[in-house]
């Protein structure tokens, strides 16, 4: 989905190691190389949502960290729970992100 910035709009790019050229006007040579061709779109696919897993517990960190830090406009278990969160899910992110990194 392109992400919307000022008057421009920009489309999210992924770059993928290692693909092959897939020639949609023809079928693949047999059935084991269709299955090849879907279980790599699958690990793709797979990878890009452990990412954004990622980047979505980076954020939910940021927020945590600003609830935390709020004051007594939030609750006090409010505040608290999000301490904890603020400190826990950076290296909740880290741990996915070597996780990937380990991929072939």
């Amino acid at each position: 989905m392109p992400k919307t910035t000022g008057n421009r709009s920009k489309p999210d790019l992924h770059i993928v190691a290692e693909s092959e050229v897939y020639d949609l006007m023809r079928g693949p040579q047999s059935t084991s190389d269709r299955v090849r061709q879907l279980q790599a779109e699958a690990r793709a696919l797979a990878i890009e949502q452990v990412e954004d897993l990622e980047r979505r517990l980076n954020e939910a960190a940021l927020l945590a960290r600003e609830i935390s830090a709020g004051g007594d406009a939030y609750p006090v278990g409010a505040r608290e729970l999000a301490s904890r969160l603020a400190e826990d899910l950076p290296a909740r992110a880290e741990t996915i992100k070597a996780i990937v990194s380990r991929l072939p």
